[in-house]
């Protein structure tokens, strides 16, 4: 069964209680749960993940690598905007990585305009809350 490795970044423990109006009130075990029960329909195994340290995540998309995974979905929040510790990494593991944002940075803060993350990116789901993890594992499942 392939695997997919979902990987989420800094604060996003604090879901369903931090600016609900912008992340929605789901918590990350209820999008855990979400993805588990969709990548099942879809023949998929998860391997769920949430650090915030900019490292973790980078050992983390290195370790898909290493086991092979089908994709990562990678919801790096702020590290998004920031790092490019993560896009040398992403270029590096040179597997499908699909960027996942619950709200649509594009039309925030004009800092949020520019996504490292995306610039290596296979695709991403932006803007559709916790439904942007579903549609993202159905674009890995289509891989």
């Amino acid at each position: 069964m392939d695997t997919v490795f979902i990987l989420n970044g800094p604060n996003l423990n604090l879901l369903g209680t931090r600016e609900p109006d912008i992340y929605g009130r789901q918590s990350l075990n209820d999008i855990e749960a979400m993805c588990a029960e969709t990548a099942g329909a879809l023949g998929l195994q998860t391997v769920f993940r949430q650090s915030n340290h900019e490292g973790q995540l980078v050992d983390w998309l290195h370790e898909a690598r290493e086991r092979g995974a089908k994709a990562v979905l990678l919801n790096a929040a702020a590290y998004t905007h920031t790092s490019i510790a993560l896009l040398d990494a992403i270029k590096a593991i040179e597997m499908p990585v699909i960027e996942v944002h619950l709200s649509d940075p594009e039309t925030r803060e004009d800092f949020r305009h520019i996504s490292y993350v995306g610039m290596a990116a296979a695709a991403t789901v932006q803007g559709l809350g916790a439904q942007s993890y579903v549609v993202a594992l159905e674009k890995a499942a289509a891989l």
